[in-house]
């Protein structure tokens, strides 16, 4: 008979984690299970026992398009719509600057856009004809106000003589860890005739997802977080009507050329045997129980349980409160963000106020001496600590994580 694990404490046996090292902020690097090391371990010595065997003859050959094609069953993606790229940051910037921009062109995101894509939408401002608009709002903020937001965003621009070409949205945000309605969205975008770019690095092994069924026209996502391989490993998912735009690979390969699956196959030297370790990962998922659930339920189900519950013990530790909208839709995920019982403080800069970065002191603290991972950050005038719920984490987890969240804070305020 298979070999079953329960969610939670007997699943943890499954890593490699230091013995007590609480690892709370699993959403930002991820970890794999001892399974699936040890089929990374065996790639890896197969590449260094016969490089040029197993790289032109294996791994190029065979052995990657049969994992793509595991990831597209996965996905419920149309064959040879899916590529590996390193992470999900890779994926994202190769759809920006393949686009050619005219003048008039606007990409549209929200204010809770990840920071390197901020950035790289600043740059293309500074190369190219491209304007950006960006939808602010502070959360908590419904469902409904987002996807109002947009389509006010989309009519200004258009009624200024501008073009919005695409959107630039996530599945889960990362600061904040909240679910984004990227389903509607994706829908909006359609209607209003711009292209939609999800930055999913939160997506695959995290939240239910058929590409089919959404249908946009780019979707980049991290194997290497949610669906517990080794890292770095992404998926680049693009339609068949849109390959075409996506002229060069970053780098651009020596596959170069007009077949879509064939450039992206080798971009330069790379450990790329993360990405063949996905067809175990997801053997070994299958093998994962909780409550009567078995596989994909049962992980999704533990883990949205445990940011919930884990969320509420957190803040009732601190007398605090869990970031969520009324409707409840924020926490729809394996995240969680927790308000800590301190203001920012301020100091004066050049005439300007700037918070004192006591977060990075907290967080320090809390991974080096306390020996438990959480990421705290400063939101909306408040310090915040996101807190991860993977299918290794228990809510004994997040009870110590609040305690010790609670001694930090108290020494601060002394």
């Amino acid at each position: 008979m298979k070999k079953t694990l329960e969610c939670g404490q007997e699943v943890r046996t499954d890593f490699a984690l230091a013995p007590g090292y609480r690892n709370l902020n699993h959403g930002s690097y991820g970890t794999y299970p001892i399974p699936v090391r040890t089929t990374f371990r065996n790639f890896q010595e197969l590449t260094e026992a016969r490089p040029d065997a197993f790289v032109r003859y294996e791994y190029r050959t065979h052995l990657l398009n049969e994992c793509r094609g595991a990831v597209e069953d996965y996905l419920h993606a149309p064959k040879d719509t899916c590529v590996f790229v390193p992470n999900a940051t890779t994926g994202v910037e190769t759809v920006l600057r393949n686009i050619q921009y005219d003048e008039g062109d606007v990409v549209i995101g929200f204010a809770t856009l990840y920071e390197a894509f901020a950035n790289t939408l600043r740059y293309l401002t500074q190369t190219t004809p491209l304007r950006v608009h960006m939808i602010e709002y502070t959360l908590p903020v419904s469902n409904a106000f987002l996807c109002d937001a947009l389509e006010m965003a989309i009519k200004t621009i258009r009624a200024g003589g501008l073009r919005p070409r695409l959107l630039l949205f996530d599945t889960i945000n990362t600061l904040p860890g909240v679910r984004m309605p990227f389903e509607r969205l994706t829908k909006l975008c359609k209607m209003y005739d711009i292209w939609s770019c999800i930055d999913g690095a939160h997506g695959i092994g995290h939240i239910p997802l058929d590409l089919q069924d959404l249908d946009p026209d780019f979707f980049v996502t991290n194997c290497h977080k949610w669906l517990y391989t080794p890292r770095g490993s992404g998926i680049l998912y693009v339609p068949v009507r849109n390959q075409h735009l996506l002229r060069s690979t970053l780098p651009t390969s020596f596959g170069f050329g007009d077949n879509f699956v064939a450039n992206f196959a080798s971009c330069g030297t790379l450990d790329d045997t993360p990405y063949l370790c996905v067809p175990d990962a997801l053997g070994w998922r299958a093998s994962l129980t909780w409550q009567g659930q078995t596989g994909e339920v049962a992980i999704t189900s533990y883990m949205f349980h445990l940011a919930r519950s884990g969320g509420e013990a957190v803040a009732r530790i601190l007398g605090t409160e869990v970031l969520e909208n009324e409707d409840g839709t924020l926490g729809d995920c394996a995240l969680t963000n927790v308000r800590l019982p301190i203001g920012a403080l301020f100091h004066e800069t050049e005439g300007s106020k700037v918070p004192e970065d006591i977060g990075e002191w907290i967080m320090r603290t809390m991974i080096l001496e306390r020996r438990t991972a959480v990421n705290v950050f400063l939101y909306a005038d408040a310090w915040w600590a996101r807190l991860s719920a993977p299918v290794y984490a228990t809510l004994e987890d997040f009870e110590v994580a609040g305690r010790h969240l609670r001694e930090l804070c108290e020494s601060i305020d002394k």
